[in-house]
């Protein structure tokens, strides 16, 4: 034992060292002990270098199929990605039931109350929470079967044209990368709802460095930040929910009964058809957020375990959480009331139809309570932007459709570019400070307006194709993972309901609610805040079709192979259904629904 050597070397490839006198890179010999870890700085700064997993598809690689476009090989990398899988299923089903409850549920739909009435808000939010639900079944199919990197922008890529998924990917990415700069700046202006007298730079650079502390922690970071987010937002709106139905049956301090006096006087219903058809879009915007969890199934440690409970608490989420809710504002809160338009921007507590309501009813402190939930909901948001751009952002450059540097994933699986290019642009937020920050905060707002119509969609078209390729390739059904309730019809459904909302949008932006008072600067000014996204989503697939001269996929050319991660799943799906079928009958029907 006295010739036993111990040795330390670093474990990073083509660097191994021992002190037994070689100068050759060698390996300990057996017997020999050796040290698997450097000290805690060495281990950090190793983090940050590139996986030596990653991988990347040059641009402009002519493919098998003599196209620029490299089909097969961007299926493969997005597949490959190195991102970390550290998600559970607990994260999962957060982020599906209080991933997207934000500002545009605890603010926005006070302005949606005052120009449509309570039934027009039901209705709109009732009519694209189904479409929503149709969608999220579809993402949900396809994401259990593919859980890669990039999600919907690269099943785009993948079952219909890569010209429509570089359009659909840059359309994702930038309408995160302007949340951010947005959700921050709505942070500082919520805090104005108290009247410290700090200045908004102040609070900018600490909800900047928060959200950026938090994503350097990986996806983990991520899930465990929006677990507790999503946590605090469901107590909250379960507890306005209670809350609310003890105003409506008079005990609140003020007030007495309410009953349904609101809808009887001043009515149901506010501007007729056009006041229903312009709450779609700030519907929309509420509900933005929701396809995350199709995001994030590439970097979940089991996703066909996890991915289809989350996707079907989706229902549960729209139900409980939007409708319940809104149809306890409209109880409690008349439409005529001055205050649902009187703040200076989408994210005014003021302006707030919970926040109003609290102060209606004369419980002191509990609007402020409420304010702090409107916070910690914004974060959240401003949180899931730099996830999403990020990891868009470094799919795109796996399929060779963004900067290769972009795909330059480290050690823990962080997207370092990608969240680097997200957290600068955050520095926008400094305009928070800025006189001029409602109408800069305006029309950042219109870049990102109707991306999720357009994500939506795709999701629902590409599930379609997907199917229809799918049969087309000699498969069943019975050899998916997850099927989704409502089917190829439910993206039917889906998929025309957005694009019968893009088309409701162009009419309420040309020619909105009190337009015959309003100048042509002003009537213009509004069309581009509701359709701006519209012609840059178009000059990025018509730019790129050009470019690259790329084609419709065919259903016998689809690649439905790539990123399938389990080679046995005829095996294990067999074991599943055999162990289901000894379920107790309550059990199945859960199961159904949860």
């Amino acid at each position: 034992m006295d010739n036993e050597k111990t040795v330390a070397y670093d474990t990073s490839p083509g660097n191994v060292s021992s002190d037994n006198g070689n100068s050759g890179h060698n390996l300990p010999v057996y017997g020999e002990s050796s040290a698997t870890q450097g000290t805690y700085a060495q281990r950090f700064v190793s983090s940050f270098k590139r996986d030596p997993n990653a991988r990347t598809t040059p641009r402009g690689v002519v493919g098998a199929d003599g196209k620029v476009f490299d089909l097969e090989g961007a299926a493969q990398a997005t597949a490959e990605s190195p991102l970390a899988r550290k998600l559970k299923g607990r994260h999962l089903q957060m982020i599906a039931i209080g991933g997207s409850i934000g500002t545009g549920l605890f603010v926005g739909s006070g302005k949606a109350l005052a120009n449509g009435g309570p039934a027009s808000l039901l209705i709109a939010f009732a009519l694209i929470g189904v479409m929503l639900y149709c969608t999220v079944q579809a993402l949900g199919e396809m994401a259990v079967l593919f859980p890669v990197a990039g999600s919907f922008s690269a099943y785009s890529t993948r079952f219909l044209d890569p010209a429509w998924g570089f359009a659909m990917g840059w359309n994702y990415a930038m309408q995160w990368l302007i949340v951010l700069p947005l959700e921050i700046v709505a942070a500082s202006i919520t805090l104005d709802y108290w009247k410290n007298g700090v200045s908004n730079a102040v609070w900018v650079t600490i909800f900047l460095l928060l959200i950026i502390s938090i994503n350097m922690f990986g996806v983990k970071g991520y899930g465990e930040a929006e677990f507790v987010f999503s946590i605090i937002k469901v107590v909250a709106v379960i507890g306005f929910i209670i809350l609310g139905i003890v105003i409506n049956c008079g005990g609140a301090p003020r007030g007495g009964y309410l009953g349904g006096r609101y809808w009887r006087d001043p009515g149901a219903f506010n501007n007729g058809f056009k006041g229903l058809c312009s709450i779609f879009v700030t519907a929309a915007f509420a509900f933005a957020g929701t396809e995350l969890v199709g995001l994030a199934a590439a970097e979940t440690a089991n996703p066909r375990k996890s991915l289809p409970t989350a996707v079907k608490q989706v229902f549960w989420r729209i139900t409980l959480f939007y409708i319940v809710s809104l149809t306890i504002v409209g109880l409690v809160v008349p439409f005529t009331d001055e205050r649902l338009l009187s703040g200076e921007t989408s994210v005014d507590a003021k302006a707030s139809p919970f926040v109003i309501a609290i102060n209606n009813a004369g419980i002191g402190g509990l609007d402020s309570v409420m304010n702090v939930v409107i916070l910690i909901a914004v974060l959240s948001v401003g949180n899931s932007s730099v996830y999403g751009s990020s990891r868009t952002l470094a799919a795109l450059a796996e399929q060779g459709q963004a900067p290769r540097i972009l795909a330059y994933i480290d050690r823990k699986g962080r997207p370092l570019v990608g969240i680097g290019i997200a957290s600068a642009l955050g520095f926008l937020a400094y305009i928070a400070a800025s006189p001029k920050q409602g109408d800069v905060f305006n029309w950042l707002l219109a870049l990102s307006g109707l991306s999720s119509i357009f994500t939506w969609g795709s999701i629902c078209l590409a599930h379609i194709r997907f199917r229809h390729g799918w049969a087309i390739q000699g498969h069943t059904l019975d050899e998916l993972a997850f099927k989704s309730q409502p089917g190829v019809y439910g993206s039917w459904a889906g998929f025309l309901f957005n694009v019968l909302v893009l088309v409701v949008q162009f009419w309420v932006g040309f020619a909105p609610i009190g337009y015959a008072e309003m100048t042509v600067k002003e009537k213009i000014e509004n069309f581009f805040s509701v359709y701006l996204a519209f012609p840059i989503v178009i000059a990025f697939y018509l730019g790129y079709k050009i470019v690259y001269r790329t084609s419709f996929v065919k259903a016998t050319e689809m690649d439905l192979k790539s990123g399938i991660r389990e080679l046995n799943l005829a095996e294990l799906l067999a074991e599943e259904r055999a162990e289901r079928a000894a379920w107790p009958v309550w059990k199945r029907w859960y199961k159904i629904i949860c």
